[in-house]
């Protein structure tokens, strides 16, 4: 996008790590959700339908944490550094424009 668009429309703030961020916790939402489904469904075929839905959806929560923490943008294992992340990211989504 244009460096001119991006500053009116405020998507410059939307910076790699914020938008990361935002991917994984939809992730875990999807994971959250899927594990719910499968608790409350009604037969064995859409239980075993839910079940390889929530291991893709678990496989796709895997890769998005091992590539968050391979580029320094998230790190479960020393929270000093992500409580710091997650301020700037909260200070970041606090500044874009509504």
């Amino acid at each position: 996008m244009n460096p001119i668009l991006e500053h009116m429309t405020g998507l410059h703030m939307l910076t790699d790590d914020v938008i990361a961020m935002d991917l994984l916790m939809n992730a875990k939402s999807g994971v959250r959700n899927y594990a719910m489904a499968v608790t409350e469904c009604a037969t064995p075929e859409i239980k075993d339908i839910l079940m390889k839905q929530l291991g893709e959806a678990l496989d796709s929560h895997e890769k998005i944490s091992n590539y968050m923490v391979q580029h320094g943008l998230y790190h479960p294992y020393q929270i000093p550094e992500q409580i710091q992340l997650d301020l700037n990211n909260i200070q970041t989504a606090m500044n874009i424009p509504s």
